[in-house]
């Protein structure tokens, strides 16, 4: 085949509302809303109206910063201010249930965008998901490394069907996260906070593998107790694909040795390759994440697009952007929370893989939740 059979035009940005000026309330002052949602909104127009958080002077000193109109001393004030049309919570996923328990009692929020992951368990992730469908509010999570260029690129190239089949696919990551304090009690940590990206990346990709195996160590540089440190996981598709990650938090011993901080990806077909780099690890540096790929539809070529974004804050921009539009067009959210509960039970098919060493069919996990029960009494 010829050259013009491939296009090497891939249009990764996010489909942008019409209205942008729907009222956003902010719920949280932390790294993640200062300097990347609200650097995001910014950017794209959209309209954070009022902020609070745990601390009265930092969400002021946020506001500040953001030009945010309204300062609320408590997340529970900011909810009942009847303008506000949008929630954005990013606290710590441990407590955004008791937000969304008295959120969806109010009649005049249309769209809830929370942080991932959206609970400490399934059981609570449920339960918010079920609330917000109930009272009609549109429910989205931040799965923001949907919204990174590579990957939105990579997504047009298999739907193009530049690679053929997928054979195999693989992330490799090297690279040191801040701990927040809240996770200090939780013996889960790598696969529920970091390698939940990777786990719903390869989701948005390749759609729902049947079968999880996964191991584990310690990290020696995290002090508190926890299962996963560093951790590989291997999700198996019905067709043979196989999809797996290393998460490396470990990265490098510390001072006297050189630091190679990145997130490499690369993904094989019958018909082609491509492989690439997250930027993240260079924040708050703005390193694109890059893209490479060859096909037989164009045979002995690399393909290089480029662009000039960057995951955080950029990709936030989309996060915000598809909730808006289905609470615009009455949709349902491409990241929605019904969808993400999907990601949450291959997190847990992870560490139930990693606690009876062995391999775990995904029908195993999802069985467990149908017994599920909350509140209202009301089966999940």
């Amino acid at each position: 085949m010829g050259t013009m059979d491939v296009d090497g035009n891939l249009p990764i940005e996010p489909e942008m509302p019409k209205r942008k000026d729907y009222r956003i309330g902010c719920i949280g002052s932390g790294f993640i809303m200062r300097d990347c949602h609200l650097a995001a909104y910014r950017d794209a127009g959209f309209n954070p109206y009022a902020i609070s958080s745990r601390t009265y002077e930092n969400a002021k000193a946020v506001a500040e910063l953001r030009q945010i109109p309204h300062v609320y001393a408590t997340w529970e004030e900011l909810i009942k201010d009847p303008q506000i049309e949008i929630l954005d919570i990013a606290i710590p996923p441990d407590r955004q249930l008791e937000v969304v328990r008295q959120a969806v009692k109010q009649k005049h929020i249309k769209g809830i965008l929370c942080q991932k992951p959206l609970a400490m368990n399934a059981q609570e992730a449920r339960e918010i998901v079920e609330l917000c469908e109930r009272a009609g509010i549109k429910i989205a999570v931040n799965s923001n490394m949907r919204y990174d260029q590579s990957m939105r690129a990579l997504k047009i190239i298999l739907e193009r069907g530049y690679l053929g089949e997928p054979v195999l696919a693989t992330i490799e990551m090297r690279a040191i996260p801040h701990w927040q304090e809240f996770l200090h009690k939780y013996e889960h940590l790598e696969i529920l906070n970091m390698g939940i990206h990777h786990i719903d990346i390869f989701r948005f990709l390749f759609g729902d593998p049947e079968k999880v195996t996964a191991v584990a160590r310690r990290d020696p540089r995290t002090a508190f107790p926890h299962v996963d440190g560093i951790s590989q996981y291997t999700l198996q598709y019905g067709n043979e694909l196989l999809a797996t990650s290393l998460d490396d938090v470990w990265a490098w011993p510390g001072e006297g040795t050189e630091k190679d901080l990145y997130i490499k990806w690369r993904v094989e077909g019958l018909d082609g390759i491509a492989q690439g780099s997250i930027g993240w690890p260079s924040y708050p540096d703005r390193s694109p994440s890059t893209l490479e790929f060859t096909t037989k539809q164009s045979p002995n070529q690399w393909y290089r697009p480029k662009w000039d974004g960057v995951w955080f804050p950029d990709a936030f921009q989309g996060t915000m952007a598809q909730l808006l539009r289905a609470v615009e067009t009455n949709s349902e959210p491409e990241i929605s929370g019904r969808d993400n509960l999907k990601s949450i039970a291959l997190v847990d098919a992870c560490y139930k893989s990693i606690a009876e060493q062995r391999t775990v069919t995904v029908a195993e996990i999802e069985s467990q939740y149908q017994s599920y029960t909350y509140e209202g009494g009301n089966s999940l």
